[in-house]
C-alpha cells in the first residue's frame, strides 16, 4: 500500500508539502508523499549538506534525551514532534529508562495519524494533534494530562520546530506558558535552524518554505539564547548542533558550522 493511499484524502491538502513529512524523508522515512519529497530534492539541490544536517539534529536529540534521562527526568512532552520513527524519543528514553513516558504533539493531521498508527496501544506513549502555539490546548489536553505528572520534572522537546514559529506569534511568549507549567528541575531541549554558519544557502531555503503552511524563520545564536528566558543554560551552552555534548571526536564533523543548525538544553531554575 503507497503512503498516498494508507491515508484518508479527506480534509487533509495533499497538493503542498509538510515540514513533518519533508523531514521524514530527509531522514529515510516512508511516510511523505510525492509533493514532500519534491520539495525536499529540490531543497538539498540547493542545500546539499540537508541531509547531514537533519541527521546530526536527530543525533542532538538522542543526545539530549539520554542526558534528561541521566538528570533524572522520566517524562517528555516532544511539541512538533513530526512522524516517531527509528530513534525517537521514547525508543532512546527507553533504553535507559524502561518506565519513561512520552507524550507528541503535531499540528499535522497525517503526522498524527501515523504517529498512532506506529505507536499503536503504548500505555507509555500519547499521541495529541494540537498547535504548539497555543499552550492552554496543549496543556489542557486530556491525554497529556492523564499520561504526565506535572509535579515531577518534564522536559519539553522543542527539536527543529521553533523556526516555523514566527515573530509574529511570539515564541518567547508560547515558551514561557510552558515553562511555567513545569517545575523547576525540568527541561527545554531546543535546536533551531539558523543561517549562521552557511548565510548564502539560507535564503532559497526560506523561500521553498514559504510554499507549505509552515514557512521558516531563522534566528541567531544569540535570538535562540533569549528564548531560555526563565531556564539556565547547560553546556556548552547554544552551538551548532554536532558541538552539543558529542558522544565522541569523531561525532564532530571537522566544520560544524557547515551543520547549521543550532541547539541548547535549558534547566528551569
Amino acid at each position: 500500500m503507497t503512503q498516498e493511499s494508507a491515508v484518508p484524502a479527506t480534509d487533509i491538502d495533499l497538493t503542498r508539502p509538510s515540514a513533518a513529512r519533508v523531514y521524514d524523508y530527509y531522514l529515510g522515512g516512508a511516510h511523505n508523499f510525492a509533493v514532500d519529497r519534491e520539495m525536499a530534492e529540490q531543497a538539498i539541490s540547493l542545500w546539499p549538506e540537508l541531509p547531514m544536517i537533519m541527521q546530526a539534529n536527530r543525533a542532538f536529540l538522542r543526545r539530549a534525551v539520554r542526558f534528561c534521562i541521566d538528570a533524572g527526568v522520566r517524562q517528555f512532552l516532544d511539541l512538533g514532534s513530526g512522524i516517531p520513527t527509528v530513534g525517537n524519543v521514547h525508543e532512546v528514553a527507553r533504553q535507559a529508562a524502561s518506565d519513561a513516558r512520552v507524550v507528541y504533539v503535531d499540528s499535522d493531521p497525517i503526522a498524527a495519524a501515523y504517529s498512532k498508527n506506529i505507536l499503536g496501544s503504548d500505555p507509555q506513549t500519547a499521541v495529541v494533534q494540537a498547535d504548539l502555539r497555543r499552550p492552554e490546548q496543549v496543556l489542557g489536553s486530556p491525554d497529556v494530562r492523564s499520561l504526565l505528572n506535572f509535579d515531577e520534572p518534564i522536559a519539553v522537546m522543542m527539536v527543529a520546530v521553533l523556526h516555523f514559529v514566527s515573530e509574529s506569534d511570539g515564541p518567547a511568549a508560547i515558551i514561557a506558558s510552558y515553562r511555567d507549567a513545569i517545575v523547576p528541575g525540568s527541561f527545554l531541549v531546543l535546536s533551531h535552524a539558523s543561517q549562521e554558519g552557511q548565510p548564502d544557502k539560507a535564503e532559497s531555503h526560506r523561500d521553498l518554505y514559504r510554499r507549505t503552511p509552515t514557512p521558516m524563520t531563522m534566528r541567531s545564536k544569540s535570538a535562540v539564547a533569549d528564548l531560555f528566558t526563565g531556564f539556565e543554560l547547560v553546556d556548552p551552552g547554544v552551538v551548532f548542533l554536532p558541538l552539543w555534548r558529542p558522544v565522541s571526536v569523531e561525532d564532530v564533523d571537522e566544520h560544524p558550522e557547515r551543520l547549521a543548525g543550532l541547539a541548547a538544553v535549558g534547566r528551569k531554575r
